[in-house]
């Protein structure tokens, strides 16, 4: 967790109260660096939080408009994380997304964008 820029305490933690104390502490640095960037959105910007560092998934979903892109792209940045966005369509399959294996007379794999080497930090990938 060394790479994680407002979690120094975290590394080594002395008993389970300073580790608490150092995600709490971690957990209020990143959502006022949010709030820096995002303005209004704090309970999406508190359950996103949460599910970071609860280790989970947050699926993002409301009109356009609601910062939604650029919310997710100042977390990436906050901890140093890549940031690569995936315009969902109705007719989107898994595949499109892990990409697929082709079985022809050569073994072909076609990488979707998750499986792909990084293109850019705002790349939009949509089918």
């Amino acid at each position: 967790m060394s790479d994680f820029p407002l979690a120094s305490g975290i590394d080594t933690p002395r008993d389970d109260v300073e580790s608490l104390k150092a995600l709490a502490d971690a957990y209020r640095g990143v959502r006022a660096e949010i709030g820096k960037v995002v303005v209004g959105q704090g309970d999406v910007v508190e359950q996103l939080v949460t599910g970071l560092f609860a280790r989970g998934h947050v699926l993002l979903v409301g009109v356009p408009g609601l910062a939604k892109t650029l919310l997710v792209a100042t977390l990436a940045r906050i901890v140093r994380l890549s940031f690569r966005r995936i315009q969902f369509t109705p007719d989107l399959m898994p595949s499109d997304i892990t990409g697929t294996d082709i079985l022809q007379d050569d073994a072909e794999t076609r990488r979707g964008p998750i499986r792909s080497p990084r293109r850019s930090s705002t790349g939009s990938c949509s089918t």
